[in-house]
């Protein structure tokens, strides 16, 4: 295996263990789920402390993300490529939680965020061009729409902004789509 294939494949076995065991994941376990010696570890990288960073690096870049949006099926139902939004977002969102809670961090890096702002502007405009079509229809931007979606999701879908009770992708859609008060009906003259 070549160096960047080794280098990949300890990072993509890493990512699971950090969450599983936070920082305190043994190398004999990284090596283990990656397939190789303890001591090819060492080889790649200077130290475990760098595996984890790059490792981290790799969870907060949008790749995986970009691709999920950009196979939306456009041909659905407004309402329905909405909650396929909502789930891809919820599920990244909970991942990351979960690893955060993990490794005791309490937000993004910045400098990881830095370091990936073009793909996080790639990601966003993937995310509005799902609602472009629908833009005579909506009352507000497509972009908007979607940051309307991510707020509501973000906080939605974490324990504790949510008190334990977790939006489902459905209840987070028609909430932003369609509000939460019934609207009376109109007067005809």
């Amino acid at each position: 295996m070549a160096p960047d294939e080794r280098r990949a494949a300890l990072i993509d076995a890493t990512l699971p263990l950090l969450t599983e065991h936070g920082r305190a994941v043994p190398t004999r376990l990284i090596a283990e789920a990656a397939g190789v010696a303890e001591g090819t570890i060492f080889r790649v990288f200077d130290s475990k402390e760098e595996l984890v960073e790059a490792a981290l690096a790799k969870a907060f870049e949008p790749g995986r993300m970009i691709e999920d949006v950009l196979a939306i099926d456009p041909d659905l139902p407004l309402r329905d490529r909405a909650i396929v939004l909502v789930t891809l977002l919820q599920d990244r969102f909970r991942e990351m939680f979960a690893l955060m809670h993990a490794v005791g961090m309490v937000g993004p890096p910045d400098r990881h965020r830095a370091e990936h702002m073009d793909r996080i502007r790639e990601s966003f405009a993937a995310m509005t061009a799902v609602f472009e079509p629908d833009q005579p229809e909506l009352m507000v931007p497509a972009g908007q729409l979607v940051q309307l979606l991510r707020l509501l999701t973000f906080s939605g879908s974490h324990p504790k902004f949510s008190n334990g009770e977790v939006l489902t992708p459905a209840e987070i859609v028609d909430t932003v789509l369609y509000g939460v008060v019934r609207r009376p009906a109109e007067v005809t003259a």
